[in-house]
This record gives C-alpha cells, sequence and structure tokens, in this order.
C-alpha cells in the first residue's frame, strides 16, 4: 500500500443500514484531496481493528471511519498518539463523537470537510481518554465511558437473545429499573481515593454517549481534563424524571448529580462491566487518564 493513501474503514450496518448507498460519492468527495483512497476489508471487530493497525504501520496519510461511534472507536486505537490524522463521516444512528467534536451531520459534508483539511495540512488537536483495564489491557476511548446505570442496561441488554435488535435495551432498562440500586465505588482522582454510593457514573471525553444524552454537558476535547457525573442514591421515579433531562445536559442542575474534573480517575466496583462509545471493556476497576492532543481530527 502507498504511504500516500486515504484509508476508510466502513461499516456498511451502521445506521441500519440506511447510508450504504452513499460510499461511491463520499470516495469521490475523499479522492478530490489528490490522494488515492482505499477502503478497508474487515469481517469482525477484531480484524477492523488489525486493518488500521496495519493501515497506520504501511503509513497512511490518513485514516476515515464511515459508521458510528463503534467504527469511529476502532479507528482510535489505531490512530491515538501516531500522528496519523482522523477523519469521521457520522454513519451511524448516535455519531456522539462526532456532534460533540463539531462534524458537519451531512455525510457528503462530512467527507469535504476532510478533504479541505487534508488539502491545506490542517487538523484539530483532540484529546482522547485512555483505559488501562484490570488484565492490563489500554484501550482508547474519544466520547463517555458508562459505569453505572447505563452500564449495567447495555450488559443485560447484550447478554439477551431475545427480542432482537434495539428493542431488547428497552426490555433491558425496565428490568434493571426494577432492580434499581446504588452500588458503592471507590474512586481514586488524581491520586486521592474516596468511597461513594451512586447509581449514574460517567467519565467523558466529550459531552454525549447514548445517541445524544448529554451525559457530561461541559466535558471539552481540548481541555485537557476528563469530566466525571455520577447520581446519588435516587429512587426510581426520580431517575425516571432525570433522565429525559440528560438530552439537555440540565440533569447536573440537580441537587443530588455532581460533577468534578481531572488528569486521572480510577473506578472500582463490584459487578459493574464499563463501557466506552458504547463498546464493552471488562468489569471495573479502570483507570482512565486524559491524553492531551492524542489525535488529529480532519475537519
Amino acid at each position: 500500500m502507498s504511504g500516500d493513501e486515504i484509508v476508510v474503514l466502513r461499516n456498511p450496518g451502521a445506521g441500519r443500514g440506511q447510508h450504504r448507498g452513499s460510499l461511491p460519492g463520499v470516495l469521490e468527495r475523499l479522492g478530490a484531496a489528490g490522494r488515492p483512497v482505499r477502503v478497508l476489508d474487515a469481517d469482525s471487530a477484531a480484524g477492523a481493528e488489525a486493518a488500521c493497525r496495519e493501515a497506520v504501520a504501511e503509513g497512511a496519510a490518513a485514516l476515515v471511519a464511515m459508521g458510528g461511534d463503534g467504527t469511529v472507536h476502532a479507528v482510535q486505537q489505531a490512530v491515538a498518539g501516531t500522528g496519523v490524522p482522523l477523519g469521521v463521516i457520522p454513519a451511524g444512528t448516535g455519531n456522539d463523537f462526532a456532534t460533540s467534536a463539531g462534524v458537519p451531520a451531512d455525510l457528503y459534508a462530512a467527507a469535504d470537510a476532510i478533504t479541505a483539511a487534508l488539502r491545506e495540512k490542517r487538523g484539530r488537536r483532540l484529546d482522547l481518554a485512555r483505559i488501562t483495564t484490570l488484565d492490563g489491557g489500554v484501550r482508547w476511548y474519544g466520547a463517555v465511558l458508562a459505569a453505572g446505570f447505563d452500564a449495567i442496561v447495555n450488559e443485560r441488554g447484550n447478554r439477551m437473545r431475545w427480542p432482537r435488535g434495539p428493542f431488547r435495551y428497552d426490555i433491558a432498562i425496565l428490568l434493571e429499573l426494577a432492580r434499581l440500586r446504588p452500588r458503592r465505588y471507590t474512586v481514586t482522582v488524581d491520586g486521592q481515593t474516596s468511597t461513594m454510593d451512586a447509581v449514574l457514573l460517567a467519565v467523558g471525553n466529550t459531552a454525549a454517549y447514548g445517541g445524544g444524552m448529554r451525559i457530561c454537558p461541559d466535558a471539552d476535547p481540548a481541555d485537557g481534563l476528563l469530566d466525571m457525573v455520577w447520581a446519588e442514591p435516587i429512587s426510581r421515579t426520580t431517575l425516571i424524571r432525570i433522565k429525559p433531562r440528560v438530552y439537555r445536559g440540565t440533569h447536573v442542575t440537580h441537587p443530588k448529580v455532581h460533577t468534578l474534573r481531572a488528569r486521572e480517575i480510577t473506578l472500582a466496583a463490584e459487578g459493574i462491566v464499563g463501557y466506552a462509545d458504547g463498546e464493552r471493556m471488562g468489569p471495573l476497576p479502570v483507570t482512565i487518564r486524559a491524553v492531551p492532543e492524542a489525535v488529529t481530527l480532519l475537519a
């Protein structure tokens, strides 16, 4: 492969497949940068990451994620800290990283922005969050780590074999609401350790997760810091009332909801599996560190 190539990782099933026909137009616009464009072949998430890492090792000019947050997440594993720039074509259902980072919502406009950035040799340096998991593995994420009620729902929904499709997560929410209880966390924030009980808990590099829920509304991916948001023990009724406010980010004004900023946060709790960018990270404890300017975004 030529080191001058723009390499594209696309997920044809992203956004429930509604953008399948957009690929030729996107590639045409990317090609206007005057470089060859190649689409990666991958038949699994692991295969996609491996292909992205290989492209970086061979000197790709840029890696472009065409899909949702999961596709962006895969590309971030390869480009973080390497200097190879990241482009995003938001073709998923949520596109939380793209939205928070200011990427145009229209696929073709996003491709044009990538092309212009490459032509003008410019990009925005953004932070990423680096997770060290219980087994010593290292992962990167660009949006939000869920480690409370939403993570518990995600874990249950992923275990369910019926019903198929996104409706199973609605069922998972109802089931987990029925058994809602606070969890005891041991939290180390920039070296200071404390314990707390919480129902919701999230650590954001950017503001949103779950398709537009602004759980960490003030998170800035260019400040070198993580934003942690958590809710004290609350009733089911209070949680149901607070959740719609998350889409506007106004939940943080509730007296039971708290926020802090830090460079490094370690979370430990029994029976919690963390999810970042919607992807399963593994059981707590995890350590999350903000890495300033870890990626260059073409936008």
